[in-house]
């Protein structure tokens, strides 16, 4: 099943504050916005991919938006990686797709955490799981997870704060190009260095910020494609995996990515060398350090040396990433930030990034890393190619 799929719309709600509207709301502004950019009636969709809607979490997500937004689908997903479901929603679409099942599938996220008052990874969540009931008399919460994981990456391989500290520094140049990040101003590895310790070894500029907003993003047929002006972004390679416990046996210096990624990259049948640009998801440094590494684009161990030097800044560093200034400084609508890595790795292919921060890009990478990388995640990649339908 290899006839192309391509990506035609996509659209990020500029708002990052939205104490006026529902989440609901929300969802129909950034699929009517995608909409637009595609230039599609809403008749053409046939099929609906979302997850992580709050007020309808307990599987009927995808019914009561559909309804919401006036969908007739044939084709729904709810599939749940919590920040990484729309990456793969992408990948599930295009199957779909080829399967005959739909020809243009709408993904929407959206949320209100700030306006909600929540503080990211910072207070432990209500009990839903078996293993939550184990975990959580702990104090277990998603922050210090990801400090566990960055201080035995540490013991590991020696990695510095000051290198955790180059991932904040890219992404902060980035957002200084975009109009509507939520942090702009540029930082110093010691600015990130000398920012509150919030759990060692993560300080507070290690850390993503508290967004409003949402995403969306249309995938469709090569036969619908080919009727619009507008450039498509073909989807060449999907990949996910599932990270867990593994009885025990946990290594927290690794991730699911390892796989992900060696999945997406066999059925793009393109390399790490191939990749021009690179979305990774940034809810913390450390999360894109061991996704560079298992993603293959240095040795496990490595990504620290790999990030000094100005590696991850655009437009010429060896893996330009995150050029809307990622989760840690631009937007992570509903603490979900795979949506908006899916967007940027469009708009480089489609030569529409900020100009200051525009990649010479044929081939993009997106990829997201949901849950916790200290506990149990899902990793989800995307391999993606520019040049229309």
């Amino acid at each position: 099943m290899t006839d192309p799929v391509y990506v035609v719309g996509a659209f990020e709600h500029p708002t990052r504050e939205a104490p006026e509207k529902s989440t609901p709301q929300l969802h129909a502004e950034v699929a009517r916005g995608a909409l637009a950019d595609a230039d599609l009636e809403k008749s053409a969709v046939d099929g609906y991919l979302t997850a992580g809607v709050p007020e309808y979490d307990r599987g009927l997500a995808p019914l009561v938006m559909a309804d919401y937004l006036g969908l007739d689908p044939a084709f729904c997903d709810t599939t749940d990686y919590g920040g990484s479901s729309y990456v793969a929603h992408v990948g599930h679409a295009a199957s779909a797709i080829r399967d005959g099942k739909c020809d243009v599938c709408l993904v929407t996220l959206a949320g209100r955490p700030r306006s909600a008052g929540q503080a990211t990874g910072s207070g432990a969540r209500e009990i839903r799981t078996v293993q939550d009931s184990y975990e959580r008399v702990y104090g277990v919460t998603n922050l210090t997870m990801y400090a566990m994981a960055a201080r035995r990456h540490a013991h590991e391989f020696g990695t510095t704060p000051e290198q955790l500290a180059e991932v904040r520094v890219a992404a902060a140049h980035h957002a200084g190009f975009n109009e509507h990040a939520r942090f702009r101003d540029p930082v110093s590895v010691e600015d990130v260095v000398d920012s509150r310790m919030v759990a060692d070894p993560l300080h507070l500029l290690d850390c993503c910020v508290i967004t409003d907003g949402g995403g969306a993003l249309l995938v469709a047929s090569e036969d619908v494609a080919s009727t619009l002006s507008r450039e498509a972004v073909e989807v060449l390679g999907h990949g996910e995996a599932v990270g867990h416990h593994d009885a025990g046996r946990i290594d927290l210096t690794n991730t699911a990515a390892d796989r992900s990624g060696e999945r997406a990259f066999a059925e793009a049948g393109v390399g790490r060398d191939d990749i021009d640009y690179a979305s990774i998801y940034d809810s913390f440094t450390i999360t894109v350090l061991e996704a560079i590494e298992d993603l293959g684009f240095c040795e496990k161990g490595e990504g620290g040396e790999f990030v000094e030097g100005g590696t991850l800044q655009a437009p010429d560093g060896d893996l330009p990433f995150n050029t809307d200034g990622g989760g840690l400084c631009n937007n992570h609508p509903g603490n979900r930030g795979g949506m908006t890595k899916v967007i940027e790795a469009v708009r480089q292919l489609r030569g529409e990034a900020n100009e200051e921060v525009q990649v010479d890009a044929d081939v993009a990478l997106a990829h997201g890393t949901g849950g916790s990388i200290g506990t149990r995640h899902g990793a989800a990649t995307l391999v993606l190619g520019g040049g229309g339908a």
